[in-house]
């Protein structure tokens, strides 16, 4: 159980059932009435935001997740299978489990994969990868790195802006986070 009062960014509770984490709080102490506590809750299922207000000292049961850090090995049909390196047991999560983050995946790659009473939640990707530029529009002599950029398609299929003088063939850095050009990787 966890108090209201104690609530911080990330902080992960169980409310009917599923799993929220919490994205802002806010301890308010009016002039009249008793405290509260205003918070912005995500679902860590299916990424809905919900404004949610507790009384101040509320106690809620704390959602306990397990992190496991596992090597994704390959794919199945849609199934991208994943491998705990110290007992060799695999996990296979679908596209839909996965999220927006399985653009970034390649076999080999380790992730942490989240999970709640036995069952996987989320795949948390490493803050930035490096992944092989597929294909861009060629680079032309003049272009500059100050100037404009042009989209690529990268190995794992994801797309991303980067600047003009880079070619198809090139590693660059991107970050996962926001989906931007980090710069080349040697």
């Amino acid at each position: 159980m966890i108090s209201s009062n104690d609530f911080r960014t990330g902080t992960s509770i169980e409310i009917d059932g599923a799993v929220w984490r919490v994205v802002e709080f806010l301890h308010v102490k009016p002039g009249k009435g008793s405290a509260f506590v205003r918070t912005k809750l995500k679902s860590v299922k299916n990424g809905n935001v919900i404004e949610k207000t507790f009384r101040a000292g509320e106690m809620l049961p704390q959602a306990l997740l397990e992190k496991s850090s596992l090597q994704h090995t390959y794919m199945d049909g849609e199934d991208f299978v994943f491998m705990n390196m110290s007992s060799y047991e695999e996990t296979r999560l679908t596209a839909a489990q996965i999220g927006d983050s399985c653009k970034y995946l390649k076999a080999g790659m380790e992730v942490n994969v989240v999970s709640w009473n036995g069952s996987p939640l989320e795949v948390e990707l490493p803050n930035s990868v490096v992944l092989e530029i597929k294909e861009t529009d060629p680079g032309v002599k003049g272009d500059t790195a100050t100037g404009g950029t042009k989209p690529a398609v990268l190995e794992t299929g994801a797309q991303v802006m980067v600047p003009l003088f880079l070619s198809a063939g090139e590693k660059i850095k991107v970050d996962t986070r926001n989906d931007s050009y980090l710069g080349r990787e040697n």
